[in-house]
């Protein structure tokens, strides 16, 4: 039977001169190097059926910023992409340091063909955002993370 995959993430946000900021990460890798708009996510990650999402969603944080957070989580709702994996995620209020992101490393082929395999960061860096800004930046099928954040915020 075939399983979705599935991913689990963190939306980090902050209130900064009472504007909403939102936490992403742009993927490392030379496939992403000279790309902006509409590729940067939330810290997130796939997880395997024996782990539960939000404990996935902490590792993954971890791994990908090499800082933890702590607070009040809040479960959104789930997204699906057009593949059919779906990324689950929870909000919560704090800070990353931005200039102390350090991702673990994945490898893949490069150059293309050459038989040779390298190593790269899965995120080269993070950075904030307001969040008008954040929804141009993020991977499309992500940003309803985003959209549901601001409306959890005004209720």
């Amino acid at each position: 039977m075939f399983m979705p995959k599935e991913a689990a993430g963190i939306v980090v946000y902050r209130k900064m001169k009472n504007r909403l900021e939102v936490f992403l990460c742009h993927p490392g890798g030379p496939l992403y190097k000279n790309k902006d708009l509409g590729v940067w996510q939330i810290p997130k990650g796939e997880f395997e059926s024996n782990e539960e999402a939000f404990d996935a969603a902490k590792r993954e944080f971890r791994e990908e910023t090499s800082q933890t957070i702590e607070g009040e989580f809040v479960k959104l709702t789930p997204v699906k992409y057009k593949t059919g994996k779906i990324v689950y995620a929870w909000a919560v209020e704090g800070n990353v340091d931005e200039t102390k992101v350090k991702s673990n490393l994945f490898s893949m082929e490069w150059p293309p063909k050459s038989g040779k395999q390298m190593e790269f960061p899965e995120v080269d860096r993070g950075e904030w955002f307001v969040a008008e800004e954040a929804k141009k930046k993020i991977l499309p099928a992500l940003s309803p993370f985003i959209i549901q954040l601001e409306e959890i915020l005004k209720a």
